[in-house]
């Protein structure tokens, strides 16, 4: 039985945290990189990577986890992944606990994540449950080729013999950690995770339960707490890469040996400038109004504005525009700063020291081409003075959106927006979405059709989701930055033009497709395990 891994405090900031690869837990050597409390700038673990040899640590996956997890049904590895699920359930405070000292989180920002988590695990091993005892996935139905019934063709999904490496952005550790697996898994492929190291503790501690509670073949899942050092230098032709970070680094990713000469799959999700609609037909205080108003506040404060599915752009027309100003004026104003531990506090600081000069950077870029609506000083509840990486909701607003460059080129990951104020006419707020460049969600908020169909229309090229919000739905409806496990998550230009999730189609990217032709007869028992019914059917 492993030792948990205690919750750091301020008076015990010795916890190092340990990679799992090749089937055992092992401590890097040096003295490793410090791993923060952000609100209060306290030490909490070290880590290090220095001395992992990575090319026996794939090698071990593949060789081990891969054909281990292959060997069993999608009803049985769907059994896997619902057993990790319940498994981050039943540790739930403990690493909501880590979440807001490392992650400078609320709680309720820790249980997003977590639960996020927990509940991405159950879809997919609902999923497996569905797609029952076969090995392979039908991709379609059988398509006849010959002068007879006898000779057809078939697509199928077979599981890739590579190893799935997931790359996984400094927000999220849980439910970062947990969309990936539960997707390669069900999948059948061996994952290899790797956090961003900043906020690695909670990524850290579920690796820690994974393996102590056996629930995974022995080679299935490996994890490195630190740098990946040359870890994607031995990747090969049946590896896939998934990769949620910044576009620079995502370029960088793209020029990989294995990505240009070995083929190695990769899905990026990167930058995203999201936006959120208000169409002129709603009226202050309706049902529209009131979740248009209290998505934006929550997508700008939410983890302090550090999601990748953060509104960024409010594009508002112009004879509602000053009443939405002020409404988003004094709910942003209204939001307590400070030690994410206290329950009074609404939001916490940013990640790292270098997040908060990223952000300040970028509200500088903004403010030379918009006005500033809200930006004011505060101190940080329950902080000791100068400490923390701390930055309060900012607000600009521009009455040129299609006239400047920053609010659509430069995304601030922080707590921080721009209005940016157009005639009314969906053609024209669809043409300021599409200038982002590419985003993972954009939203409208609207109850006129017409106008709903020709924005929808409008800007659907340009992202991966989009969210609809209106009178009917007002009740109900989960706010458009909640990545769903059914729906795909991911986006084209500068959201990074991959996609995750989706249901069963997320699989698709650690599955092969190939199509096979011959004899109906020998297909159909060929295939099946894969068979509906006694006959080749789409999965």
């Amino acid at each position: 039985m492993l030792a948990p891994m205690s919750t750091p405090t301020p008076t015990n900031p010795t916890t190092v945290l340990r990679s799992y690869v090749a089937g055992r837990f092992v401590t890097g050597s040096g003295p490793g990189t410090p791993l923060l409390n952000p609100a209060t700038e306290e030490v909490l673990a070290h880590t290090s990577t220095q001395g992992i040899d990575f090319r026996a640590a794939l090698a071990h996956a593949r060789d081990v986890g891969g054909p281990a997890l292959r060997a069993l049904t999608f009803a049985e590895r769907g059994e896997i992944v619902r057993g990790l699920s319940r498994l981050i359930h039943s540790h739930r405070d403990e690493l909501i606990q880590l979440a807001i000292a490392n992650g400078g989180n609320t709680r309720g920002d820790a249980k997003f994540d977590v639960d996020g988590a927990s509940a991405t695990l159950a879809a997919y091993a609902e999923l497996g449950a569905q797609l029952g005892a076969s090995r392979l996935l039908l991709d379609g139905g059988a398509v006849p080729i010959g002068r007879s019934a006898r000779y057809v063709g078939q697509h199928i999904l077979a599981p890739r013999r590579g190893v799935a490496v997931h790359i996984n952005a400094f927000n999220f550790p849980a439910w970062g950690l947990a969309e990936k697996a539960a997707v390669a898994l069900l999948a059948g492929m061996p994952v290899v995770s790797k956090p961003a190291t900043a906020t690695a503790l909670v990524a850290a501690r579920m690796t820690e339960l994974f393996i102590e509670s056996k629930l995974l073949p022995e080679g299935a899942f490996s994890f490195i707490a630190g740098s990946s050092g040359d870890l994607l230098e031995h990747l090969q032709g049946q590896d896939v890469l998934a990769f949620t970070g910044s576009s620079d680094t995502a370029a960088t990713l793209r020029a990989l040996r294995g990505v240009v000469h070995d083929s190695v799959r990769i899905n990026v999700e990167a930058d995203s400038l999201n936006s959120a609609v208000l169409g002129p037909d709603v009226e202050p205080g309706s049902p529209t109004w009131d979740l248009f108003v209290a998505d934006v506040v929550r997508e700008m404060t939410q983890k302090t504005g550090q999601k990748c599915t953060a509104i960024r752009r409010i594009f508002v027309p112009e004879a509602l525009a000053e009443t939405v100003l002020e409404a988003l004026r004094e709910r942003l104003g209204a939001v307590r700063v400070g030690n994410p531990a206290l329950e009074e506090v609404n939001m916490g600081p940013l990640s790292t020291a270098s997040q908060l000069a990223e952000v300040r950077s970028g509200i500088a870029k903004l403010r030379g081409e918009a006005d500033v609506v809200l930006d004011e000083a505060r101190a940080p509840v329950g902080v000791p003075a100068g400490k923390g990486f701390f930055q309060a909701p900012v607000l600009l607003k521009t009455a040129r959106p299609q006239a400047v460059s920053a609010m659509h080129q430069h995304e601030v990951f922080g707590p921080v927006a721009t209005v940016g104020i157009y005639d009314g006419r969906a053609a024209i707020a669809a043409e300021l979405v599409a200038r982002g460049g590419g985003s993972l969600v954009a939203s409208c908020y609207a109850d006129d059709r017409a106008f709903i169909e020709e924005l929808v229309l409008g800007t659907a090229p340009y992202s991966g989701r989009l969210f609809l919000g209106s009178a009917k739905i007002a009740g109900q409806a989960t706010p458009p930055g909640m990545v769903l496990p059914t729906l795909v998550h991911g986006g084209p230009g500068r959201a990074g033009g991959g996609e995750e999730l989706g249901g069963p189609r997320g699989l698709s990217f650690y599955l092969q497709r190939t199509a096979v032709h011959g004899d109906k007869a020998i297909l159909e028992g060929t295939l099946k395990g894969a068979l509906i019914d006694g006959t080749i059917k789409p999965a």
